[in-house]
């Protein structure tokens, strides 16, 4: 078997040994899935899997489920586990939960004539498309339009986990020990049925953070699965050398058919998003449901997307359905902006038709060629944005989102005279300043002004391109992003080399911070190294890239638990996790490994890449792993159902199949909304 590319070798035997000597007390606290922060987190987790591994040098054909722990605990933890969870929790919630109103009655479906068999002729339509045999559509799904703001990710019901299918397969699991075993395929494998969460558990209210969030995970993962093109009668995925090649009889949309239809399903699911946030959710401070269109000026007459609105649920077609809907707070949340600008971002780049990017790629052209996804205006893909007009199609919808959602970062929430971004706006902006999403909002910017200019994003986004347009919305995008950089480089690091959680800014005009949040959480620090990572990548000023690595130096001297094997607030005490803790130390992490290792001539232990990966191996293990992770599906991420057994984790990693995951019927592949995690 091939070894990991790395420069060095991890031993799996030591750090498993390094691990069981350091084992971690995770006690979970929340189950509640908050859509908001568990999908910021699998994002990272996503960009911390596969395309992370291959970026170290691993040849991702050496992966196995079933090897656990090979060739490296690293690349497994990574392009395994990391990779798989984000893509599972994003199904639990899409096509399983019911925690949303249903994607026949969204805008997309009511358009066609708003009945289940026009939602079932669609789904045909998308699966010919790519080639995916129809029949094996998974039964009972439930693909919902838009997710409420949280709920309980237990069943409802007994799950259905009789044997429809298995085989023999040989797995390696993490205590080393090699077995031949009968696996079997639950029926919930193949029908969604009993996989619904409790409704009573849900808050009926929508959210552009929540919305925003899953938006996010489903066109990181439409860009992955629809990237490329397969030969429809081997499903070998090929690259796609035109934009018409899926035409030819030979070859059909998607890397291969199973993934092209989730591709083609998440995308479909994405356009309702938008249509309903442009259709129902625009507010003026007074009204909800305003109308806004490409000439959207925020310094004029702001609109914005009001932090919570709740839902009147309804029954249309036996299924969810949106009735009145009521604001409940009417701010617009600066976290909500970026949660959403990001991945209206990559959808912008991912649906592109401007003729001015001659740089896209064919497969992506030809899912929005008209069939299956209607092709934007004339006007919208022409050299001049002056003419714009508002349409139903999906790079029209994301052009006009993008541009509301960037204005409103700009005017709404960007305090010039201190040049940072506060967190409320209300009417008038708020004095608040907090660290996590200041920092997160330059790597949602940054994906805007790459977006913008035509250059890669995704998996591809600190990567160069062969266009770069310049654009207007481009250079105004780099200077919030270094001037948001410079204050928290020049404000926000205290003397022990940690970021302060945030600062309150001053009315008096001589001061502009009035006082700082003197806590220094994990969230923080590892969020500032992302943003200024980000900073620097966007703008190739070295301060940034800099001002990261000292930040990651004094988390390694003054946050390290050498008792517990990993970070903590306070070395000694327990400390909170949450899906936002979880996402900054992925990604903050993953940057430093990618951006801030040691250069020739350099030699800092800390930022040497064998000790990261082993932070980054012992972190998974002990905290996501430890219990985090709530649990996980069959399959892709290790787990096997095995004949004549009782046991819940047959990887014997800590992470529980959805049956033995607590609660009454079990409990779906997602993450708790708060853990403490200590020594033992």
């Amino acid at each position: 078997m091939k070894k990991s590319a790395l420069c060095f070798a991890i031993s799996s035997a030591l750090l498993t040994a390094s691990f069981a000597s350091h084992a971690a007390n995770v006690k979970v606290l929340d189950k509640t899935l908050y859509p908001a922060a568990n999908f910021l987190a699998y994002t990272e987790f996503e960009l911390s899997g596969e395309p992370l591994a291959e970026a170290l040098g691993l040849d991702l054909d050496v992966l196995d489920p079933n090897q656990v722990d090979q060739p490296t605990a690293f690349d497994y933890a990574a392009g395994i586990e990391s990779y798989e969870y984000s893509e599972e929790a994003m199904y639990a919630l899409n096509y399983q939960s019911s925690m949303g109103p249903h994607l026949v009655n969204g805008p997309v479906n009511q358009a066609r004539g708003g009945s289940l068999a026009d939602l079932g002729k669609r789904f045909i339509s998308l699966a010919g498309a790519v080639g995916f045999p129809s029949e094996e559509i998974p039964l009972n799904m439930y693909p919902i339009s838009v997710p409420y703001v949280s709920g309980s990710p237990e069943f409802v019901g007994k799950v259905d986990t009789t044997k429809v299918n298995g085989e023999e397969l040989e797995v390696l699991s993490a205590t080393g020990k090699a077995a031949v075993h009968n696996t079997v395929i639950p029926a919930y494998f193949r029908d969604y049925k009993t996989l619904a969460w409790d409704s009573a558990s849900f808050d009926k209210a929508l959210n552009p953070g929540a919305i925003g969030s899953i938006f996010l995970k489903e066109v990181m993962w439409s860009q992955d699965f629809l990237g490329g093109m397969h030969v429809t009668t081997t499903d070998e995925e090929v690259e796609a050398t035109s934009s018409t090649m899926d035409q030819d009889g030979k070859h059909s949309l998607g890397v291969s058919a199973a993934d092209g239809f989730n591709g083609m399903i998440l995308t479909e699911m994405s356009i309702d998003k938008l249509l309903i946030l442009q259709q129902q959710l625009g507010f003026d401070g007074k009204n909800l449901g305003v109308k806004f269109g490409p000439d959207y000026d925020a310094s004029k007459n702001p609109i914005w997307f009001a932090h919570k609105v709740a839902v009147k649920e309804t029954q249309k077609n036996n299924v969810n359905n949106i009735g009145k809907l009521t604001v409940t707070d009417g701010s617009s949340s600066l976290r909500d902006t970026w949660m959403l600008l990001w991945p209206v971002s990559e959808f912008y780049a991912f649906t592109d038709q401007r003729t001015a990017n001659t740089a896209q790629n064919p497969a992506f052209k030809a899912v929005f060629d008209g069939k299956p996804f209607a092709a934007a205006p004339k006007q919208n893909i022409d050299g001049k944005t002056n003419n714009n007009v508002a349409a139903d199609d999906a790079f029209s919808l994301a052009s006009n989102i993008a541009n509301l959602s960037f204005q409103n970062l700009a005017n709404l929430h960007f305090n010039k005279k201190a040049g940072t971004f506060v967190t409320k706006y209300d009417g008038k902006q708020n004095a608040q300043v907090e660290t996590f999403d200041a920092a997160y909002s330059i790597v949602a910017l940054s994906i805007y002004q790459r977006s913008q200019d035509a250059l890669p994003v995704g998996y591809a986004a600190a990567a160069g391109g062969d266009v770069d347009l310049e654009t207007p919305q481009g250079k105004q995008a780099l200077g919030l992003i270094k001037a948001q950089a410079d204050f928290i480089v020049n404000t926000l690091v205290a003397k022990n080399g940690l970021v302060y959680d945030g600062a309150t800014l001053s009315s008096s005009v001589n001061n502009t911070v009035k006082s700082v949040d003197k806590n220094q959480s994990l969230d923080a620090q590892f969020a500032a190294i992302r943003g200024l990572v980000s900073a620097y990548l966007a703008t190739q000023d070295d301060t940034y890239k800099q001002a990261a690595r000292s930040i990651f130096l004094a988390v390694e001297k003054n946050m390290f638990d050498a008792e517990l094997g990993t970070w903590a607030q306070t070395p000694g005490k327990a400390t909170i996790h949450t899906p936002l803790t979880a996402a900054a130390i992925s990604g903050g992490l993953r940057e430093t490994m990618l951006h801030l290792t040691n250069e020739e001539g350099e030699h800092v232990p800390a930022l040497e890449l064998q000790h990261l990966t082993e932070r980054y191996t012992a972190w998974f293990k002990k905290v996501v792993n430890g219990g985090q992770q709530l649990a996980e599906w069959v399959g892709d991420s290790g787990e096997n159902l095995l004949k004549n057994s009782s046991t819940t984790d047959s990887d014997n990693d800590g992470v529980q199949q959805v049956t033995g995951a607590g609660g009454k019927y079990g409990t779906a592949q997602t993450m708790a909304a708060k853990v403490s995690v200590s020594a033992n």
